[in-house]
């Protein structure tokens, strides 16, 4: 029996959602902090994360312990030991010591200067958001903020399997890199998709052990085995036919509504990026939710009046938890897509506020929005558990091919023709045909 360390370097490939349990006077929920008021993501968050991937291997109880209520003999505790993840600086290095704010670059035992770069991350992103109710449209009142860290940030943590096999250790290994693996809250909304851009690993002696996350010296690089995904993979490309806008919920110094944007931290320049146009997840997973339903009762042949007709198709996109009923996660990811605007392709257009009783134009009432022009491809993907299969699959694809076909707008303001896309469909990188499928039973 030996033990073995890994150090684990992961980049943010999505908005990460961290939360500590805690809001402030600006947030509803703010994410995670170390001692440097650094983002870091908890041991125990990776460990449930990687627990739950191993979930009836024969290997989940052999790593990470058993809780055996028939027979005592057999409980024993979690033999792999997992660090905090903790943010990476602009040189690849984890900030294992007191920072200071200060500016004069000066040295005061374990205290340094914290550096601009890592200042960036004292003003993380915000995320707007309202509660749904059952029936899909926003509850009154119910406006709340999320702090979320930036897309593009990099942690690194370590993992250590005490009295283990090599084989054993090589396999987790393994899991930490599959895709469809997500960290924090909100998967199932655009956050948590990471990718592992390192892994060093090896077998250690208690004397060339050490703590510190930045001695990689004794490890080597290991390269993961690839695995079946449990995610069948659609990817939506499409062209926008005219202009579209994903609302931010605010106005600036040209209209009273634009589209959300955001930026996300760029290593190599040591810098924030240019704001870049934000696609929501959870904008596209409320059509689709809504069109797949409609397309299931279709199928079903659950018409206007039918008590059988469902509003939500909570097989594929979960269901809420309230007092008299649990919740149930949702078997979709979708994630945000970020769009550079280094062309800055938005466009204000001026209106005036209609009467609704007469018709006509209300004195003093205009106001403008700004939306997004044709610009080029947009890429959303969405990753499907394949355990979802017959008139489920059948009408979550119609609603692609409701969206890539022009039938279905996303984003706001379709009643005045904006969000409209026509394109192509992937599944697991092959061309889906756009013709809808129907249901064969009589």
């Amino acid at each position: 029996m030996k033990n073995f360390l890994a150090h684990v370097i992961i980049e943010a490939k999505t908005p990460l959602k961290i939360g500590c349990g805690e809001g402030n006077m600006l947030e509803y929920s703010s994410v995670q902090k170390d001692w440097n008021k650094l983002p870091m993501i908890l041991g125990s968050s990776l460990a449930g994360v990687l627990r739950d991937s191993f979930e009836g291997d024969y290997l989940t109880d052999e790593i990470f312990g058993s809780l055996d209520e028939r027979d005592s003999e057999k409980q024993h505790g979690s033999r792999l030991i997992i660090s905090n993840a903790l943010l990476l600086d602009e040189h690849d290095k984890v900030c294992e010591g007191l920072l200071l704010d200060r500016l004069d670059g000066g040295q005061d035992g374990f205290c340094y200067e914290k550096s601009a770069f890592l200042r960036l991350f004292e003003h993380l992103p915000i995320r707007e958001h309202t509660a749904i109710t059952e029936f899909g449209a926003s509850k009154d009142a119910s406006k709340f903020s999320e702090e979320v860290v930036f897309k593009g940030a990099k942690f690194k943590f370590s993992l250590e399997l005490v009295g283990g096999d090599e084989a054993s250790f090589r396999e987790l290994l393994s899991v930490i890199s599959q895709s469809d693996l997500r960290i924090g809250s909100g998967s199932t909304k655009g956050f948590g998709k990471f990718k592992v851009s390192e892994i060093q690993y090896g077998h250690l002696e208690l004397g060339e052990y050490s703590s510190s996350l930045n001695d990689s010296v004794k490890l080597q690089p290991f390269t993961p085995t690839e695995s079946k995904s449990k995610y069948t993979k659609f990817e939506l490309r499409l062209l926008p036919d005219d202009f579209y806008i994903f609302g931010s919920g605010f106005g600036d110094d040209e209209a009273d509504a634009t589209a959300v944007y955001e930026k996300v931290i760029d290593y190599k320049a040591a810098c924030l990026s240019e704001k870049q146009i934000l696609i929501p997840a959870s904008s596209i997973k409320g059509a689709l939710s809504h069109r797949t339903a409609f397309h299931y009762n279709k199928l079903k042949q659950c018409y206007i009046g039918n008590p059988e007709a469902i509003k939500s198709l909570e097989a594929i996109f979960g269901s809420i938890k309230d007092k008299d009923e649990g919740g149930m996660k949702g078997k979709i990811l979708i994630h945000d897509c970020f769009k550079k605007d280094s062309e800055n392709s938005s466009k204000v257009f001026e209106h005036n506020s209609i009467d609704r009783l007469s018709g006509g134009v209300i004195d003093g009432a205009l106001f403008q929005e700004k939306v997004i022009g044709n610009r080029g491809e947009i890429c959303i993907e969405i990753f499907l558990d394949t355990s979802v299969v017959g008139d489920e699959l059948k009408a979550f694809k119609n609603a692609l091919r409701d969206i890539a076909t022009g039938r279905l707008a996303l984003g706001g303001m379709s009643a005045k023709g904006y969000g409209f896309f026509s394109g192509t469909i992937l599944e697991n990188d092959q061309k889906m045909e756009l013709k809808y499928e129907k249901n064969e039973t009589k």
